[in-house]
């Protein structure tokens, strides 16, 4: 029999997110009914910070699974993310001199969409995504 293959890192993440989330619950639950046949009655502010402290770990591991997940899938996107980079570094240049604060909010969410788009790998919105921040810095 073959060997399992291992999840892949967004399955984990999900994994490790789902547990997080099951200890946010359990824990949410204590504090708010600490009675006697609950599994941890009077639980102590610092035991308490302590699994608060567990929780956020739990989901900082999974985002950097996800952002693992990310990269491997975005592989593909060299030539995209070099695009993005050089519209980025025009976009730098103009924020530092663009003195509306509309055009700097247009500008931010642009690059947002754009950065986003790359990082969703869907190569129907990268590319109209890239489209609209270069006409943006060209109009600016």
């Amino acid at each position: 029999m073959p060997d399992p293959q291992p999840p892949s890192p967004e399955a984990l993440a999900d994994t490790l997110s789902a547990c997080a989330d099951a200890l946010h619950r359990r824990l949410m639950r204590a504090l708010r009914q600490p009675t006697p046949d609950a599994p941890l009655p009077g639980i102590s502010h610092p035991v308490a910070q302590a699994l608060f402290d567990s929780e956020v770990q739990l989901r900082q591991r999974a985002n950097l699974l996800y952002l693992d997940a990310a990269v491997q899938a975005g592989g593909h996107l060299a030539p995209q993310r070099q695009a993005l980079a050089e519209l980025a570094a025009k976009a730098e240049q103009i924020i530092a001199r663009v003195d509306r604060v509309k055009d700097l909010a247009d500008l931010a969410g642009e690059l947002i969409g754009a950065g986003a788009a790359i990082a969703s790998g869907k190569p129907e919105h990268i590319l109209s995504s890239l489209e609209k921040l270069k006409h943006h810095i060209e109009a600016l």
